[in-house]
């Protein structure tokens, strides 16, 4: 049963990744969400462990997912993956920059976003940019 950290400071943003992703893994296990708004709540949960992927709002206001990504990767070691959320997608660059796994631009495509999701997941586990 994997769990993903889904953050961004927009409770639409969550509802609609939510949405698009679904609540079942491309193996058929329930996914487990873990919704938060806040960097402290990412660092807090990125810290006690047991996740297995985070999807990051590049475009969260204070401490945008980009920040939060480079962060996760370079102080966690076997970092899980990360799937960023980018304004558009003209800005796959900075998501390379922050060692993301596998960016999806806005306006959000719910098929795009879903096989993004099932992909990182369903890869072994990665350290750096896959991008």
């Amino acid at each position: 049963m994997p769990t993903i950290l889904l953050y961004s400071d927009d409770r639409t943003v969550r509802e609609e990744v939510r949405g698009a992703v679904g609540q079942v893994d491309g193996a058929g296990e329930a996914i487990v969400w873990i919704d938060v708004a806040t960097y402290d709540e990412v660092i807090k949960r990125a810290d006690a462990g047991g996740l297995d992927m985070f999807v990051l709002d590049g475009e969260a206001d204070k401490v945008g997912g980009m920040g939060i990504c480079r962060q996760l990767k370079n102080e966690i070691f076997n970092c899980p993956p990360v799937v960023l959320l980018t304004g558009r997608p003209q800005d796959a660059w900075l998501a390379s920059w922050s060692l993301a796994d596998a960016a999806v631009p806005r306006p959000l495509d719910p098929l795009d976003l879903q096989k993004a999701v099932r992909t990182v997941l369903a890869e072994p586990l990665r350290q750096g940019s896959g991008l």
